[in-house]
């Protein structure tokens, strides 16, 4: 294993044990190096927030657990994050997001875990918790000018409320300029496209990246019009 993949393993494993001076020094070293930041947020922090993910959902983690991890994540960002090279798109286009889980559910893991990957991807996120209406989230989406609502459900029962929700957006005239990612146990690629949502994928990690993707894609469209 070479020098880069040990600080990125490093970083994932202080992730997950709680350790912040071990991804205080890993990060550090790994700046210190010239290694790519966002290669960091996403092979190191964000595949060791992934794997505390699943030991919450194998309830090995609780809600305690899944906050330190994440403040240790934090730690290891704020080292990284003034290291990232920003492309043209993503300084001429503010990132933000709104997300939350759909009115009928309070099952939030999925949704704590895509707001965090969103946030390592640069997103300024509103999130609104859970049990959350479709006029919230147009009302939200609005007022701060999102440029992506991200909709989560682990009940099957609930998934119809992401249909309403943006159909609501089409009626609202905003589903043109917003980028819609849907996800949660029961959802599928299937589904999410059946609907009319942008994106699904199975894992927040790459729920994000495929998120800023396409509203960097929109924009892009936008201005070449």
């Amino acid at each position: 294993m070479d020098n880069k993949q040990t600080l990125l393993s490093q970083m994932a494993e202080a992730v997950i044990d709680m350790d912040e001076d071990l991804v205080e020094q890993a990060a550090n070293e790994y700046v210190a190096q010239g290694y790519d930041a966002l290669e960091g947020i996403t092979n190191g922090l964000s595949a060791g927030m992934e794997k505390v993910g699943h030991l919450y959902e194998e309830q090995e983690y609780y809600i305690p657990e899944l906050l330190i991890c994440s403040e240790v994540m934090y730690a290891g960002m704020d080292i990284l994050k003034p290291h990232l090279n920003r492309d043209d798109a993503d300084g001429k286009v503010k990132l933000k997001a709104v997300v939350g889980v759909v009115e009928g559910d309070t099952h939030d893991i999925g949704k704590n875990l895509f707001k965090i990957m969103l946030e390592t991807q640069g997103f300024e996120v509103y999130d609104l918790g859970r049990d959350v209406s479709p006029d919230r989230f147009i009302e939200k989406a609005k007022a701060v000018d999102a440029n992506l609502v991200g909709m989560s459900t682990l009940m099957t029962t609930t998934m119809k409320n992401m249909e309403i929700t943006i159909k609501k957006l089409e009626e609202e005239g905003l589903r043109e300029k917003l980028v819609v990612m849907v996800g949660g146990g029961p959802i599928s690629y299937n589904f999410a496209m059946k609907i009319g949502a942008d994106g699904y994928e199975a894992e927040a990690s790459k729920a994000a990246e495929t998120g800023k993707e396409l509203v960097l894609k929109k924009y892009s469209a936008v201005m070449e019009r």
